[in-house]
């Protein structure tokens, strides 16, 4: 084995060269404190801002509604699989590829092979697409922020004193969240206008988000002090609340028990992956931008293992909150609904109350089969809220959950005097949520876009114009049929594109970057090679799985008629609205397909030279350092050889040194 040295020249670090065997294994170090690169203040800075971009309101709202949705504890089976699987490894690879290149997700992509430019491009587009809608809900949040200063709650009751039917026909939470809030339309092609209260709400979300953004992750990195960790105490606070509830042991019962059955079908694995890879914010770019300012040596193994455990556990927290207090509301509507049959029999059966009979939720169908004939009102009784299990299937629903069900279940929290106190907190909560996941997304735009060199000027101009250009764009969200431009941006924006982006990047990294230089790299920063775990996902496991990913969505998507939900304000509900306009489905088509295509249009570009990278790739850099490195042993091995005969030249030739001439 030929002789092996660390060399500095010209600040730049050549670790473990050994020349004369042909298998060079270089790791290049720049002098960290040569360029003007921002730096996170210390690692638990780094770390918040990791968590807050990964944990969001999907962990609130998301993950219950599919627990729900998929059988409750058999649910978590899978979805603990699939982020073993495949939520940690892409992780890890995003946190370690940044660090390790200390570039924007344009830039990386470009040195690694700049045929692949395209992916960092892809994700820049995602962000972009992402972040127009995701600051849409932390303006609908701030709208209740604002009417929760009042008491009682401006959702505790209907308006009218009865006159308004359509709250009548549905809730009072249901009424303030689609007629006082959104104030939608009939459906998607019934622009209508701007709701400009919703309009003010969302400038203010845009405000808030530069304000934050621009100084950089200076600012931003202070901020997230505050945002990454106020969730918790107020998802602690519920959490208590929320327990000592009464019927809070029936909602976790529900999410705890498993239906095993529900593991055979195979949509249940498909969006257990699916929730841990979005639920990461994976294939973003913004995890890569936010690494990319940590020092080189650092243990990103443990960073990607710590923040993704944090995160899947807030939702697995977060969902014992929520379905307390679900319980507590099927428990209280079901109660509701029974005491009405009972008031109803009382007044319509003759007997009923003078014999001391009760409506229990185990005979109340058994009553309507006997009295049913008696009265129309009886035959036609709704008994949609008396049955708990029935609440509990129907209780989460995307959106709903915050904006409907949990404001309806604040509105019996006791005491009543307390409703707005609960509100500002919930609502200041899922707001913080919304902005530590929005600082994650816009750094995937801003950085990749400055390091690119595509923007060469301060960055304060470029977050404040961005800003002004998604609250511009977003307007369509604003408008009164914006809640369903912005359903059809969430389901079609950041879903499939992602999965693709993600696709890619797992080759890319590990087999066009090679497996054996990202373990030299990661030996390097952490000071460990990748053990059996990370090699078999990186491989084999994490791809595959994506690509059943993809058969599935593609089988899906191909199968079905692309349907959308929408109030009825004559029914008082949502009802189904029938497949979107022609110019509806075009955009959904287009949101799937327009980030994925700059991956084959770039290497296109690039493999024709129409638009040839000018900036060196990390190849060029390495073959470059070996060459200085083995000119600079050869001179460092020169000039020892020199010096070692310069001194046996004082020695004498009979051996003897003159004492004399050591004299200092």
């Amino acid at each position: 084995m030929g002789d092996e040295v660390v060399i500095e020249q010209n600040g730049v670090e050549l670790s473990n060269v050994e020349t004369g065997t042909g298998k060079e294994k270089i790791v290049i170090e720049e002098d960290e404190s040569a360029d003007d690169r921002p730096a996170w203040d210390n690692k638990i800075q780094y770390l918040l801002s990791q968590i807050g971009f990964a944990v969001g309101l999907g962990n609130v709202w998301r993950f219950p509604y599919l627990c729900q949705r998929n059988g409750g504890g058999a649910f978590l089976i899978p979805y603990l699989i699939m982020l073993v699987i495949e939520g940690i490894p892409i992780f890890h690879l995003e946190l370690a590829i940044g660090q390790r290149i200390r570039k924007g997700s344009i830039d990386v992509w470009n040195q690694i092979n700049p045929l692949l430019g395209g992916v960092g491009v892809a994700m820049v587009a995602v962000s972009f697409l992402v972040a127009l809608y995701y600051n849409v809900i932390i303006g609908w949040c701030a709208f209740y922020f604002f009417n929760s200063f009042q008491a009682p709650l401006p959702w505790a009751t209907c308006p009218g004193n009865g006159t308004v039917m359509e709250c009548e026909k549905s809730s009072p939470t249901a009424y303030f969240w689609y007629r006082e809030a959104l104030d939608t339309s009939e459906s998607i092609e019934d622009g209508g206008g701007i709701n400009w209260k919703m309009m003010l709400c969302i400038f203010t979300a845009w405000l808030i988000v530069c304000v934050c953004m621009i100084k950089g992750i200076k600012s931003s990195g202070k901020a997230i002090y505050f945002t990454a960790t106020f969730p918790y105490v107020v998802l602690l606070i519920f959490f208590f609340r929320g327990v000592t509830l009464e019927g809070a042991g029936d909602g976790l019962a529900y999410l705890f028990i498993p239906r095993v059955e529900k593991l055979a079908d195979p949509i249940v694995w498909l969006e257990a992956a699916t929730q841990i890879f979005f639920s990461l914010s994976v294939a973003f770019g913004g995890l890569i931008s936010f690494s990319s300012y940590n020092p080189r040596k650092n243990n990103c193994t443990r960073d990607a293992v710590v923040v993704a455990v944090i995160n899947s556990g807030t939702s697995i927290f977060a969902s014992i909150v929520i379905f307390s207090v679900l319980g507590f509301k099927a428990l209280t509507d079901s109660r509701k609904c029974l005491q009405e049959f009972q008031d109803l029999m009382e007044d319509k059966v003759p007997g009923f109350a003078s014999n001391n009979m009760t409506v229990t939720a185990s005979n109340y169908m058994d009553l309507w089969g006997t009295y049913n004939t008696t009265d129309t009102a009886i035959r036609d009784f709704n008994f949609g809220y008396c049955s708990k299990d029935g609440n509990l299937n129907n209780a989460v629903g995307g959106t709903g959950l915050a904006f409907v069900v949990f404001t309806e279940a604040m509105n019996q929290f006791y005491p009543l005097e307390m409703g707005p106190f609960w509100s500002i907190l919930f609502f200041l909560m899922l707001a913080n949520l919304g902005l530590s996941s929005m600082f994650g997304t816009l750094e995937g735009v801003i950085t990749p876009l400055r390091d690119a060199g595509i923007w060469k000027w301060r960055k304060e101009f470029l977050v404040v114009l961005l800003c002004v250009v998604c609250f511009l764009i977003g307007l369509i969200f604003a408008q009164y049929s914006g809640s369903y431009w912005l359903d059809i941006f969430n389901d079609y924006s950041g879903t499939f594109p992602l999965l693709i982006i993600a696709f890619f990047e797992n080759i890319a990294i590990v087999y066009v970057y090679g497996l054996k230089r990202l373990s030299d790299d990661l030996e390097y920063m952490t000071g460990s090679r990748p053990n059996l775990y990370w090699k078999v996902t990186w491989l084999f496991l994490t791809p595959l799985s994506m690509l059943v990913i993809f058969g599935a969505t593609i089988y899906t998507e191909a199968t079905r008629t692309i349907t959308y939900k929408g109030w009825d304000s004559a029914l008082g509900q949502v009802v189904d609205k029938g497949p979107y306009p022609w110019w509806g489905e075009m955009m959904c088509y287009v949101l799937i397909c327009l980030p994925s295509l700059f991956i084959p249009i770039v290497f296109v570009l690039r493999l024709t030279g129409l638009m040839p990278y000018r900036g060196e790739t990390l190849k060029a850099k390495q073959a470059r350092t070996v060459q200085r490195g083995a000119i600079s042993k050869q001179n460092l091995v020169t000039d020892s050889v020199t010096s070692v005969s310069g001194s046996m030249a004082a020695f004498p030739a009979n051996g003897v040194i003159n004492p004399a001439s050591t004299a200092l």
